[in-house]
């Protein structure tokens, strides 16, 4: 049983076709001695004859009928293997695992929908966290691409621009500054601020941008660990904070929350599409990674306005 091949499925299948022995062997483009040899080391294999031999030609028996169904199976299976295979190798199909930092997650969905309705047979898992726990999962294989704001450094990667990713620094509408124009970092001197969990993308941002001025920061009694939470505390008249404009275009627009006007802001970073270059991207993970390069800045936000 361990010989059976291929060769021996397209026998059983153009025997009982043509019912004949001389025209199956002229169908496969062999001699009638090598057709008759094929069926012969068949039916030692099995253990049972496959055909009744007739003098109006061949006919299979039961036990042939039955092997020629499995036969048949097994002709689709390998047609369905030859199909995932070249569906893999050409990135239209395949596992692909897409990792995103949390600040992403205002627009990766739509990216990766896009991308999933132009290549339905890629089976794709999508996951979302910080930028620590993003990176790690890089760095230990769970995901091949990465959409992040700050790739790492600690890690061989390569990096490819997707869009602009501005940042502006919100506060209520009703708050004292709203109506200032060109306010200086030392206006902010002793205004309670809100920032991200250590680790996350933000709150380095935060730091760097306010650089040593005297701050407030704000006890919530709880791990501001979202920019959901951010944005809830900032409209409940909390503070201000720092943040991805990306984030909160929607409560700009409705005017639930303004963007102060500080020199030096919007800080406009970018957005990447980072992968391993110590390993090799499966056909899947290169397809979304050029279709993210090409098509992502289209499905993020637009750029929230400044002032009050």
């Amino acid at each position: 049983m361990r010989k059976l091949s291929f060769r021996h499925i397209e026998t059983l299948q153009a025997i009982a076709t043509a019912g004949s022995l001389i025209q199956a062997a002229a169908a496969l483009n062999v001699t009638p001695a090598a057709l008759t040899a094929r069926v012969k080391s068949l039916e030692q294999a099995f253990g049972f004859r496959l055909f009744d031999r007739l003098p109006t030609g061949m006919r299979m028996t039961k036990a042939g009928e039955g092997a020629l169904e499995a036969a048949q199976v097994v002709e689709k299976a390998l047609k369905d293997f030859g199909d995932v295979v070249r569906a893999i190798a050409t990135g239209e199909g395949g596992r692909l695992s897409v990792g995103a930092v949390s600040t992403a997650k205002y627009f990766a969905p739509r990216l990766i929908a896009a991308f999933v309705r132009s290549r339905p047979r890629v089976d794709l898992r999508f996951l979302i966290g910080n930028r620590d726990a993003t990176v790690e999962s890089l760095r230990n294989g769970a995901i091949e691409v990465a959409l992040a704001g700050r790739p790492p450094r600690d890690l061989a990667v390569e990096t490819f621009p997707l869009g602009p990713h501005p940042y502006v620094l919100i506060a209520p509408p009703d708050h004292r500054l709203r109506s200032v124009r060109n306010l200086q970092r030392n206006d902010l001197a002793g205004e309670a601020f809100l920032f991200r969990e250590p680790g996350s993308g933000t709150r380095s941002l935060f730091e760097d941008f306010i650089g040593d001025t005297a701050i407030r920061t704000v006890q919530l009694g709880m791990e501001l660990g979202s920019n959901e939470t951010i944005k809830q505390a900032v409209m409940a008249g909390l503070g201000v904070a720092l943040i991805s404009a990306h984030t909160v275009a929607a409560e700009i627009e409705s005017e639930r929350l303004i963007c102060l006007d500080v020199d030096g802001l919007p800080i406009i970073r970018r957005w990447f599409v980072v992968n391993r270059t110590d390993r090799a991207l499966s056909p899947a993970a290169r397809a979304f990674r050029d279709f993210a390069v090409q098509e992502g800045e289209r499905f993020l936000p637009e750029l929230a306005g400044k002032g009050g």
